[in-house]
């Protein structure tokens, strides 16, 4: 587990130099154009409904003194708990998106990875799927992940406000968000190699390196701005090289 987290963050380092090597920049501007907005609606709906649901939820405190605190606190945690749930809904709605860009790019890297290393031999045959199935698939992987998020996101936020409990509950819930976002990041090569079902248990097999993937990704996405624009094309480029490498060791006759 350790070992392949360790390879998910050094799959970063060459990413840059791949993309500008393949000249794939071009293919990611519609992607980073969705990963901007998203991130902007994010960041307006905390600004916006943080005050009003602090407000509202303060109005439970029926007693006059502390009121105002309690106001300013439920306000944080309101705030809090909206950044939490839109960073998971930017990762989502992002990668299921960008999921018809992100898989010829995906392929684009392996192909270039296959002539390279000529793969000792192996069979280069992969499934062929169009922008629609690509899109569908996209959007079906990313609300199972969605789902499963949420239902454990909740329960580790409220962890948090137990005192010593709340510093492993923060560590747990940026693992889990950093393993759906390298889970997302390498379903664009997966889905050309296997049917959902299978990605899906590639992807549990190989856990320690979504984690380390999204690791970066959720770091990328505290860099203002900039973070938001390169995140996608740097962790898809670092998930899909790792990723064929997984997929040729599991393809190799036993």
């Amino acid at each position: 587990m350790i070992q392949n987290i360790i390879k998910g963050v050094k799959a970063y380092f060459g990413a840059f130099g791949m993309i500008s090597k393949l000249r794939l920049w071009k293919y990611f501007i519609i992607p980073m154009f969705i990963s901007m907005l998203t991130a902007t609606f994010v960041g307006f709906m905390a600004y916006t409904f943080s005050d009003n649901i602090g407000h509202y939820v303060a109005n439970f405190w029926k007693w006059e003194f502390g009121k105002e605190a309690f106001e300013v606190i439920s306000t944080f945690i309101s705030g809090l708990l909206i950044v939490v749930i839109g960073l998971v809904l930017y990762k989502h709605i992002v990668m299921a998106l960008s999921a018809p860009f992100m898989s010829p790019v995906s392929e684009k890297i392996e192909d270039h990875l296959r002539g390279e290393d000529h793969l000792r031999g192996e069979d280069h045959t992969h499934r062929i799927t169009s922008f629609q199935e690509q899109l569908i698939r996209g959007i079906r992987i990313n609300l199972r992940n969605l789902t499963r998020e949420l239902l454990f996101t909740i329960p580790i936020l409220l962890l948090g406000f137990i005192p010593v409990i709340g510093i492993i509950s923060t560590i747990l819930l940026f693992l889990m968000q950093a393993y759906y976002a390298g889970f997302g990041n390498m379903d664009y090569t997966l889905e050309r190699h296997f049917k959902y079902r299978e990605s899906i248990s590639f992807v549990k097999e190989n856990k320690g390196l979504a984690i380390g993937n999204g690791i970066v990704f959720m770091l990328f996405l505290l860099i203002p701005i900039l973070g938001v624009i390169l995140v996608l094309p740097l962790s898809v480029t670092a998930a899909t090289t790792e990723t064929i490498k997984k997929i040729q060791l599991k393809k190799l006759p036993k």
